[in-house]
Formats: C-alpha cells, structure tokens, sequence
C-alpha cells in the first residue's frame, strides 16, 4: 500500500513521521536496567554510551570534549571554529554570552569567525584531547577537508567527521573548483570517516558505498537550525533514520557484511527523542542542543552552529537553551528536572529494560506505534 497523499492534482507527497508522532512499545519481558549495555563501537574504537558531541563551539571545547569521552562517549570538536581561529576563545565565548540584541551577536559572530583558521592551533587542540587519554574525532565542512586533512591526519586524529547540511557522494562543482571525491578521499585515508547529513533511502547508500563509516542522519533539524524556514527543506527524523537503516541493511547484502553505523543527528531534544531514535534504527545519536544545556558547556548557555553567522544565507540562529545541570549529570544523572533533558542514559537503560531488551543492537527491533497527534 502506498503512503503518498495527494497534495494537489499535479503534485504526491510521501507520508513521514517525526518523533513527536511514534512511541515505543513494551513486549512481555522486561528487565532491570542494571542488566542493560548501552555500549557500542565503531571501527576499532569502543564506547559505553552511544552518544556524540556535535562539532559546534556551543556544544564542544577540547575540554568539554575530554569530559564527554570520559564518561564513555565521544566529543568532536568543530575545526572550523573559535578554538582554531584565536589562541584562547574563553573571552569570546564570554563575550558572546553577554550580547542579548541578535543581531548584534550575529555581527559579532561573523567578525570572530573571519579569523583564518590556524593550522597549528587544529594540532594544538586535538594535540590536548590525545594527551587526556580519550579518542579523537575532529570534524570539518566537505568544502575544507580537502584543505585541512594533512594537518588533522599528522595531529592523530581517531575519527574524522565530515559534516555538512547536506553531503553527497555526487557533488557537482562550479568551473575551476575541484570537488571533493569522497570514494577516492576515503580510500587514501588511514583513519575511519564518518560523513553526514543524509536523510534519504538513495542519498545514504550512495555515501556508504564510498566507504564510511559512519553516516549522519539529517539536515536542518536542530534548535539552533533555521533551514526549514530558508530553503524550504525538512526531514522528519523517525522516518529519515529508519530509511538509512535500510540502506544499511541492503548495503551489508551489497558489500557482502560492510556494517556501516547510523547517527542520528538534529532534533534530539530529550532522552525520549535520543531513545526513538535507536529505536528507529539508529546505532548513536549526535547531540548538539541537549549537551549545550550543561552547566559547563561552553556556550555559556546558548546554542549557535556555523550556518548562523553565514556570509550570505543564514540558515541558523543563536538561541538562549538555558543551563540545566553539569555534563555528568545530564548524561548519567541524577536529574533534578522531568522533562527529558537529563540523565539521557538513565533514560535509556530504563527504556531498554522496560521493554526487554538487554542491548542496543536487541532495541533497534522494539516494536514502534503511531498516533496522530
């Protein structure tokens, strides 16, 4: 049966869910969720929680990074940002936090992140990750890579995250400017790759039969996003992960078992979007919003990404999250608040356990509903 709905005579649109309309539903076991793991891996690389720092300076410093990958997770620093265009960003990220006036702070923002990008401060700060002792993920822009992957490979980098609105193995270029092939990129890299967004079926297999990965599910979904209201495009995330999950269950078949993971990432907002998501397919989330409510984030309680201080098109904006607790606590607990911004693990163990699942690869099969809001 199809689900496309008629938009007008000469126009079908495809029916697609957000979190917002899908529930999870137990089945007759259930477990304590002292009994549950949360752990996964990528690569060679192994984790506890399956949860990643978005690369936004709002979200990721090195130290924050640190801190992330010490409770099991993985912090990947934006190497387009603050921390690789000024020797000490802690002022500005002050600064930023003090201007309440928007258009103020974008102004400011575009002069701070006109500053050329540093190619001894991406090893400097990926440099101070190595010596905590975590794994390294640094990330850049498809339109950088290129220019910056010598440097991010030489620092001793672990992951490498290209990650753009929208990345696609097919990029059609202007005259005189040499895209990126990313099957030939990541053929001649020596270290995993994890590339995104995609939201599509096709978009998605195309990306891993480059050899990723990792593909990130999702474009424009986030707090700090305005893409929905300046290019008109959306992807609902229920749909666009469950979609890629089946581009990597026809990819397995393909490349003969290449397991390439899913993250989900954009529009995670609580711990319940964090578990629809894995129960939707996805083998991680990416979290941008959520982590910049800790405490100790480095936006200070606000929450930006690059596409807010664009040049020509912003397609994003500063906006005022708030502090809700440390890092610690909103990953792990104990939370002091009901509304899904804390103790996203805890969260998750619960959710796995009251619906009888012992591990993540187990929950991505919990049987999901809908209801029509």
């Amino acid at each position: 049966m199809s689900n496309e709905i008629e938009i007008g005579r000469g126009k079908r649109a495809r029916r697609v869910y957000t979190f917002d309309e899908i529930g999870i539903v137990p089945t007759r076991r259930t477990r304590d969720p002292e009994l549950v793991s949360t752990a996964w891996s990528i690569d060679a690389f192994q984790f506890d929680i399956p949860v990643l720092g978005a690369p936004m300076d709002s979200v990721m410093s090195p130290a924050a990074a640190i801190a992330l990958g010490e409770l099991g997770g993985l912090g990947v620093l934006n190497l387009e940002g603050l921390w690789t265009r000024h020797d000490d960003p802690e002022p500005l990220l002050a600064e930023l936090a003090t201007i309440d006036d928007e258009l103020a702070a974008v102004a400011r923002m575009r002069e701070l992140y006109a500053a050329p990008i540093q190619a001894e401060l991406i090893t400097a700060r990926l440099g101070e990750i190595r010596d905590a002792g975590v794994t390294v993920a640094g990330a850049l822009s498809p339109h950088r890579t290129a220019q910056f992957t010598e440097t991010v490979v030489n620092a001793g980098v672990d992951l490498f995250v290209i990650r753009g609105n929208t990345v696609s193995a097919e990029h059609v270029s202007q005259e005189g400017r040499e895209p990126l092939n990313l099957k030939q990129f990541i053929y001649e890299l020596d270290v995993p790759v994890i590339v995104g967004g995609a939201a599509t079926y096709q978009s998605a297999l195309h990306l891993m039969r480059t050899g990723a990965a990792g593909v990130l599910v999702g474009f424009g979904g986030g707090a700090s996003s305005t893409t929905r209201a300046t290019l008109g495009i959306r992807a609902p995330m229920a749909s666009a992960i469950a979609d890629v999950a089946g581009a990597r269950s026809d990819y397995l078949d393909e490349s003969g078992g290449r397991y390439v993971h899913v993250i989900a990432d954009g529009g995670l907002g609580t711990s319940g979007d964090l578990i629809k998501a894995i129960a939707c397919g996805a083998d991680a989330v990416m979290l941008g919003s959520t982590l910049a409510k800790a405490s100790d984030a480095p936006g200070r309680g606000w929450h930006w990404g690059q596409e807010a201080h664009h040049e020509d098109l912003p397609r994003g904006k500063r906006v005022q999250v708030g502090s809700v607790a440390p890092l610690a606590q909103i990953v792990n607990g104990p939370a002091n608040v009901a509304d899904g911004s804390a103790n996203l693990i805890g969260a998750l163990r619960r959710a796995m356990a009251t619906t009888g699942y012992s591990e993540l690869k187990e929950f991505q099969r919990v049987g999901v509903v809908y209801a029509e809001r």
